[in-house]
């Protein structure tokens, strides 16, 4: 059996993304889409004090200066099931991030239809603790394997998102793999 997020058109037209999770929030699991294979890979298992802060999952028919699909990061309160696909996200901005050297931007985003966090438009609207927890997290969760291969640089608002969501589109469809 194929799965068949490599068909799902990532960006839809009324401004909002499609996103598949591949982390739960609190999930230790590495997992990760191999877009060529067309199946979920357990990449590494994590220890647990650097579980996911937030849901985890990717951009479908997009591409990163780091050759991955554009990464996401979904607030909501429960974690959301590794798999599901959110047909509409409302981004709200982006974590600017380098690892091992390469640009790996991580779009920030809540599910259209969340009756909780729907009514938030920024990445302010989520708080300054949350943001520091996202930062954090990134900044030290390869520590125990390679100490300093990441970098946090700053946040930014959904106009920046969405130019680096363009970018990875457009990025994507230079050579579709779908």
């Amino acid at each position: 059996m194929s799965y068949p997020f490599n068909s799902i058109e990532g960006v839809n037209d009324n401004r909002t993304i499609k996103v598949v999770i591949e982390i739960p929030k609190n999930s230790s699991h590495k997992i990760e889409w191999d877009r060529r294979k067309g199946y979920f890979v357990l990449d590494r298992v994590e220890p647990g004090i650097f579980a996911k802060p937030v849901n985890y999952g990717f951009i479908p028919q997009t591409l990163d200066k780091d050759g991955d699909e554009l990464d996401a990061l979904i607030a909501t309160d429960e974690p959301l099931p590794f798999g599901v696909v959110i047909p509409e996200a409302k981004v709200l901005g982006v974590l600017n991030f380098i690892d091992a050297g390469e640009e790996d931007h991580k779009i920030i985003c809540v599910p259209a239809d969340d009756r909780h966090q729907g009514e938030y438009q920024s990445i302010y609207d989520l708080g300054t603790v949350w943001q520091q927890q996202i930062a954090h997290h990134f900044q030290h969760y390869k520590d125990l394997k390679k100490k300093g291969s990441t970098e946090v640089r700053q946040f930014g608002d959904a106009d920046a998102a969405w130019q680096i969501i363009a970018d990875c589109k457009e990025r994507a469809h230079k050579d579709p793999w779908w």
